[in-house]
């Protein structure tokens, strides 16, 4: 299994119904992308401050490294990858991926 964490740093002043979209249609891939086994996503909320502007995140789970591979350059994924990065601070410099196997 491969975790897919992903972590934004989301611009002030977008609405939690805009953010809710965004990560309704990341979670909804899963019903368009064969191998996706699980997602959750949620906002900061730690009490020890060591988020450095992250403001929110999600976690993906694929069931192997080809589901992932597949899911990375998938037009689907692409979609809405545009969606998440139109709300980032920087765009691409608002987000952090990290992949690990469990």
């Amino acid at each position: 299994m491969i975790v897919h964490m992903v972590l934004f740093k989301v611009k002030r002043g977008v609405s939690k119904a805009r953010i809710a979209s965004v990560m309704a249609a990341i979670g909804a891939l899963r019903r368009r992308i064969p191998g996706i086994t699980g997602f959750r996503w949620g906002p900061y909320s730690s009490p020890e401050g060591l988020h450095r502007g992250y403001t929110h995140g999600f976690c993906m789970t694929f069931k192997d490294r080809k589901a992932r591979d597949a899911y990375l350059p998938h037009p689907e994924h692409e979609k809405v990858k545009a969606k998440g990065l139109a709300i980032l601070r920087g765009g691409v410099g608002g987000v952090l991926a990290f992949d690990f196997e469990a």
